[in-house]
C-alpha cells in the first residue's frame, strides 16, 4: 500500500502519486482502488530513487532511461526468439543433411498411427 511503500523508502506519499501521474510507475488496484505495489513495481521505484537522489537525473530523465531499459528488454525478447527460430531452422538442416547423406524422403514417408499399429499411407 501506498502508506507502506512510502514509509519504507522516506518518500511523501503524494511523490509516489506523481510517479504514478508521470507513468513511471503502475501500482496494481484493489477493488476498492487501493494502490498495491507488487515486487516489479518496487524495484523501478528503487531506480527511479538512486537516479534521482544519488545521480540527481529529474523525471523527465528517469522517464526516457526507464524507456531505454524497457526498449532493451523487448529488444532482448526479439533476439532470444530468433535465436530460438534459428535453432529449430538448424536442426531441420541438419535433418534434411542427414537424410539426404542416408537416402531418405521423409516427404514419402507419411505415416498414420492408428490405435495398435503404424500404417503407411498410401
Amino acid at each position: 500500500m501506498i502508506s507502506v511503500i512510502a514509509e519504507r523508502y522516506n518518500i511523501h506519499p503524494q511523490t509516489l502519486r506523481l510517479y504514478e501521474r508521470e507513468g513511471l510507475i503502475k501500482p496494481a488496484r484493489t477493488a476498492g482502488n487501493t494502490r498495491l505495489y507488487g515486487e516489479d513495481e518496487i524495484k523501478k521505484l528503487e531506480m527511479i530513487l538512486a537516479l534521482t537522489r544519488d545521480l540527481g537525473v529529474n523525471l523527465a530523465g528517469v522517464e526516457v532511461i526507464l524507456g531505454v531499459q524497457n526498449a532493451l528488454g523487448e529488444a532482448r525478447d526479439a533476439l532470444d526468439r530468433a535465436e530460438d527460430h534459428f535453432e529449430t531452422m538448424m536442426r531441420l538442416i541438419r535433418q534434411a543433411v542427414l537424410d539426404k547423406r542416408h537416402g531418405i524422403e521423409r516427404e514419402n514417408a507419411l505415416v498414420r498411427v492408428g490405435a495398435r499399429a503404424v500404417t503407411k499411407v498410401k
